[in-house]
């Protein structure tokens, strides 16, 4: 029979009788189940916390929570501080949506014994003003904690719009006071305006790296601009292009303002025959001096006639997307006016063959890696010529098969070999969209 060490029964608190009972029955566990063939039983609750913190992390955080009741040594893992650096609030109510929601019991534990700990944290809301009230709560009780991240994701329509400004904006501006070191922040489709982007640049410019804020009505052209004045280490910015002028890009250039790496500008028309601003030439000149490997990236979502303003100059756009239909004049414009363009997405066109801007845009735009076209037209021999000029840098070609048109040269039967030949690689039309 094997001895009890005093060090266990000193630390166990137990008295040397019933050790020795528990240790017994233990041992007789043991040989039943190697008499089995099964391994012996193991003591889970011994297992090191930092391999407990590894596996908890890959836990959903109900199952973690469940986990959490098996003994002390797991509960103590469970409030491990290095567990709740990095949290997402799922508030989804169940009349609206069918995803699973946070718990509110673990809301509030999160609250009351980790909200100093949270660093990285994202609400995730459906389309209910009552998961948006509930984030805005949940903002204003975080006045302990130092974020790094903050991102507030509606995956349907946007509800925040749904709260009350002054209820949003209290909730946002605890948030921004007490964390002196925010580096990212998503808040697309929010209330936030320019009186709350003053106090977060006033307590986070020298952290501050990303910024997205697209759809956000309340703020002007010289809120973003104060941002851009002050926090000299932004990389990643998006905005509406309302929000876009010369001075914000002169301030984006200036020689105290670190390179940027990404900015992404939403072009879209909220009524038809709305009127847009003209960016200067020299004001994207000076960006490309500034930061000559940014990406320029730009969503459209405009009608034919509200273009006007747009690539008349060469802009420095690299990632390009038409939501809405596009003039044959339009894409004719791109192929001469922007010669870093990376990327194309042409959701629908029309009627008219797009053969000579294809080859257009090929002969111009030599750094083009990837093409996307939907409810277009173009014929198999320009289609063909296009694939030869841009040869194997065409790293995604997404083509609907009916956008292919057959002519004498080719049919649809054959173009796929023609075209994959040029590509180096097995190439087929597509059955539907792939963007």
């Amino acid at each position: 029979m094997k001895r009890i060490k005093g060090g266990e029964e000193a630390s166990s608190g137990e008295s040397p009788p019933e050790a020795c009972k528990k240790l017994r029955t233990e041992t007789s566990e043991e040989s039943e189940a190697v008499a089995a063939g099964e391994s012996p039983l193991c003591d889970w609750s011994l297992l090191p916390q930092e391999i407990l913190l590894h596996i908890f992390q890959y836990l959903p955080l109900l199952d973690r929570a469940y986990a959490s009741q098996v003994c002390r040594c797991w509960n103590e893992a469970f409030h491990m501080p290095e567990l709740w650096r990095c949290f997402e609030f799922e508030l989804n109510q169940p009349a609206s949506s069918y995803l699973k929601a946070t718990h509110p019991d673990l809301i509030k534990q999160i609250i009351k014994r980790h909200s100093n700990h949270l660093q990285y944290v994202s609400f995730k809301v459906d389309s209910s003003t009552e998961s948006a009230e509930a984030a805005c709560d949940i903002l204003s009780q975080l006045v302990n904690c130092s974020l790094k991240t903050l991102g507030l994701i509606s995956t349907a329509r946007p509800s925040f719009m749904e709260v009350p400004k002054s209820h949003f904006i209290s909730a946002l501006t605890v948030v921004f006071v007490n964390s002196k070191s925010l580096s990212s922040l998503k808040i697309d489709d929010t209330p936030v305006d320019d009186p709350s982007l003053k106090v977060l640049v006033a307590n986070n410019s020298d952290t501050l790296k990303l910024l997205k804020m697209s759809s956000c009505p309340h703020v002007s052209p010289a809120g973003i601009l104060c941002v851009a004045d002050q926090c000299h280490g932004l990389r990643e910015l998006a905005l509406n292009y309302h929000l876009l002028s010369d001075e914000l890009l002169l301030a984006l250039s200036s020689e105290k303002h670190v390179h940027l790496e990404h900015l992404r500008i939403d072009v879209v028309s909220e009524n038809p025959g709305q009127h847009f601003h003209t960016i200067k030439k020299s004001s994207w000149d000076a960006m490309v001096r500034h930061s000559p490997k940014f990406n320029l990236v730009m969503y459209f979502f405009l009608y034919e006639d509200e273009f006007g303003p747009f690539f008349n100059d060469e802009i420095p756009i690299t990632h390009l997307y038409f939501g809405r239909s596009v003039s044959k004049e339009v894409l004719g414009r791109v192929g001469l006016h922007c010669p870093r363009l990376v990327e194309l997405v042409v959701c629908a066109n029309g009627l008219r063959p797009l053969d000579e801007e294809l080859i257009r845009i090929a002969k111009h735009c030599t750094q083009l890696s990837a093409i996307g076209l939907g409810e277009c037209e173009v014929s198999c021999s320009a289609f063909v010529e296009f694939v030869k000029m841009c040869g194997r840098r065409l790293s995604q070609l997404s083509i609907m098969e009916e956008v292919l048109i057959p002519d004498h040269k080719y049919s649809l039967d054959e173009i796929h070999w023609e075209v994959s030949k040029h590509l180096g690689r097995v190439w087929f039309p597509d059955m539907m969209p792939t963007w």
